[in-house]
């Protein structure tokens, strides 16, 4: 579930994609300063985007420092942190905690397993602060786990549950802006369970799991289908995250939004077009004769 929200560097200014990575730095060093470097593991670009948008939001005062870590021993990074890196932290370790029991209960992962073990005090912790929020998060997942075993074939119905715990995540304040930030957490929360699902399709039809996409996944245009329902999806995100007053860090903002999110995507897509000509490549003609090269090749 982790990983989809992210930036698209190579269309990012230098100076933005350097506020970006310290953003991303300081949330890494929040998580390891609040749960020790079993919390640094669970560090993800989705709560990353969280972070970016509230700060722009809130406009928290920042605490930037510079130094250096495990994963850069040498060159030093910047490191941009407030109060509300130590909220996206703790949501951060409540979504690893519940991904890390999923795992173990749809694949019986002992690595998930052993994670989620690791991870049980820090969620303790989180719990006792934000109970509202993890027992959303608790109840969404275990409806999408109920309705995966009954076979249920709504991907709607699944989506929305996704929808509802990160619409709540994304609510970081019952204030006059709590409906937008639920309405961009919604739409995000549908963009990357339908991702999730595409992106597990061909190991969950080799494994024998559900998978909510198996049955449109026959159809003849369901590329097509599959990226028309992502397209309006991120764009419901988008509408409602350009209602919010947001300038600080707008650029980034719009460049996860608009382009980011579609990384994964481009690069599914480019590895099983790419998988597809090997396999046509190595198949000889309908006449038994060996595949003619292509043009140019």
């Amino acid at each position: 579930m982790f990983g989809y929200v992210t930036i698209d560097a190579s269309s990012l200014s230098e100076e933005s994609r350097k506020r970006y990575e310290a953003y991303y730095c300081g949330l890494c060093r929040e998580l390891k300063n609040r749960y020790g470097a079993q919390g640094q593991l669970t560090l993800s670009y989705d709560m990353t985007f969280l972070l970016i948008l509230l700060s722009s939001l809130y406009e928290p005062e920042e605490k930037s420092e510079t130094r250096s870590c495990v994963v850069h021993p040498i060159k030093k990074r910047q490191m941009l942190t407030s109060d509300i890196s130590a909220y996206c932290a703790d949501m951060n370790i409540a979504l690893a905690y519940y991904k890390c029991l999923d795992n173990w209960k749809d694949d019986k992962s002992l690595a998930g397993l052993s994670q989620a073990k690791l991870l049980k005090k820090a969620y303790g912790r989180v719990e006792e602060s934000w109970p509202e929020k993890c027992a959303a998060i608790k109840t969404a997942l275990d409806a999408i786990d109920s309705a995966e075993k009954s076979g249920e074939k709504s991907v709607d119905a699944l989506a929305n549950q996704t929808a509802a715990m990160l619409g709540e995540i994304y609510a970081y304040k019952q204030d006059i802006w709590q409906d937008a930030l639920r309405c961009v957490g919604g739409a995000v929360g549908r963009f990357i369970y339908l991702m999730d699902a595409y992106e597990d399709l061909p190991a969950d039809k080799r494994l024998g799991r559900f998978n909510p996409l198996r049955e449109m996944s026959e159809s003849a245009d369901y590329e097509t289908l599959l990226k028309d329902a992502l397209s309006l999806l991120i764009a419901e995100g988008t509408e409602a995250f350009e209602t919010l007053p947001c300038i600080q860090d707008v650029d980034i903002l719009r460049n996860i939004l608009y382009s980011g999110v579609w990384a994964r995507y481009a690069a599914i897509t480019a590895r099983r077009e790419k998988k597809r000509k090997l396999k046509a490549a190595k198949q000889p003609e309908a006449d038994g004769s060996l595949p003619r090269k292509e043009k140019g090749k």
